[in-house]
């Protein structure tokens, strides 16, 4: 089952949030990572759906987190999938694809143009799904950062 997160998710859904930080070579940091969360569900700032072991609802095993902003070149709302994550335990279930699903559901709820996501280049397995999913990898633009603190 795919659901929207709330604050009484937030132990489990740092957890998780946790381990996929250490899986793009973040340090582990429990109580930064749960501020980080509390705030964007309080301040209604994100939209993070969890996904429930099948099991046991009360088991998070995997989540999305999305950002809503906008395009100047489209005229409308995108939306920015920025994170998603599943338990290597249930990895290989069609999780990933749930939740992505879950995420196209919202942008055509709320009229989004399109969803946009970065993932590692050595992210094989993501890399396949999201090209199932109709995901198209861009070749026109470069993606830039700065740092500034």
């Amino acid at each position: 089952m795919i659901r929207k997160a709330t604050t009484q998710d937030l132990d489990q859904l740092t957890n998780l949030f946790d381990q996929y930080a250490v899986f793009y070579k973040k340090p582990s940091n429990y109580e930064k990572h749960y501020t980080y969360l509390k705030e964007r569900l309080e301040n209604n700032e994100a939209t993070i759906f969890v996904a429930c072991d099948e099991t046991n609802e009360n088991k998070l095993i995997g989540f999305t987190l999305i950002y809503v902003t906008f395009s100047s070149l489209a005229l409308n709302k995108i939306l920015i999938l920025n994170d998603l994550f599943v338990d290597s335990s249930a990895r290989k279930k069609g999780i990933g694809e749930k939740l992505i699903l879950q995420t196209v559901e919202l942008a055509k709820e709320l009229g989004a143009h399109d969803i946009r996501l970065r993932t590692a280049k050595n992210n094989t397995a993501a890399q396949g799904l999201y090209h199932k999913m109709g995901f198209i990898r861009e070749d026109f633009l470069y993606s830039y950062d700065l740092a500034v603190g």
